[in-house]
């Protein structure tokens, strides 16, 4: 599939996802002591370096954000940078985003960050925001402790659509995989957990980009 019917399709299919969605609720956490309120995308522009060669951290994500609020500064994309509402991202490396673009593709090699970007930004930004928000979970806080213990939980992103929790042991523990809408392609698995721990806004780091709909 290329790029362009992609756009096509989760253009389509995020508006349908929205539509009479639920969540299992997910396991009480225990009183803490108040989270602060340092933003997400504050974590996310603390790294300065740009496109390198560490497919572990989130330059295409963040350059993607800016994109879409740079396009669309009302857009609800914005709510990374308002540390005082609480939520908790799924957010892909670049290595994610890298394996995407090789998949629509048909790529044989994996693409560099900055021509990733680029083919993701070909998408449209109305589509990069739609994709922004299927790996956004609003109004809750939830730490890896709260994960591990929602398998079968169904997340209702910012995009309206859900994703599902799957929860699997493995030779050095538990798993945490996130079914998308895509029944072709492997399910994303959390790689780093917690990130800006502490604060009202929460992240995990995923090694695939969730998809929307479901792609042949």
């Amino acid at each position: 599939m290329n790029i362009t019917r992609l756009a096509a399709r989760l253009a389509v299919g995020a508006t349908a996802a929205a539509v009479a969605t639920t969540a299992v609720a997910l396991p009480a956490q225990a009183a803490t002591r108040e989270p602060g309120t340092r933003s997400l995308a504050a974590v996310l522009t603390a790294d300065t370096s740009g496109f390198d060669h560490n497919s572990r951290d989130f330059d295409v994500l963040t350059a993607a954000v800016k994109a879409v609020l740079q396009a669309k500064p009302d857009s609800p994309v914005k709510v990374l940078a308002d540390g005082t509402v609480a939520l908790t991202a799924f957010v892909p490396t670049d290595y994610a985003f890298r394996e995407l673009v090789r998949d629509l593709t048909h790529a044989r090699t994996l693409p560099g960050e900055q021509a990733a970007f680029t083919a993701v930004a070909g998408l449209g930004i109305d589509t990069v925001e739609d994709v922004l928000l299927y790996h956004v979970v609003p109004g809750a806080t939830i730490d890896r402790r709260a994960a591990l213990k929602a398998d079968g939980a169904d997340l209702t992103t910012a995009a309206g659509a859900t994703v599902e929790v799957d929860v699997r042991h493995c030779w050095y523990g538990r798993q945490v995989r996130l079914i998308d809408a895509d029944t072709s392609d492997r399910d994303a698995r959390v790689v780093v957990f917690d990130i800006n721990k502490g604060n009202k806004q929460i992240a995990h780091a995923v090694d695939r980009v969730l998809r929307p709909v479901d792609l042949p």
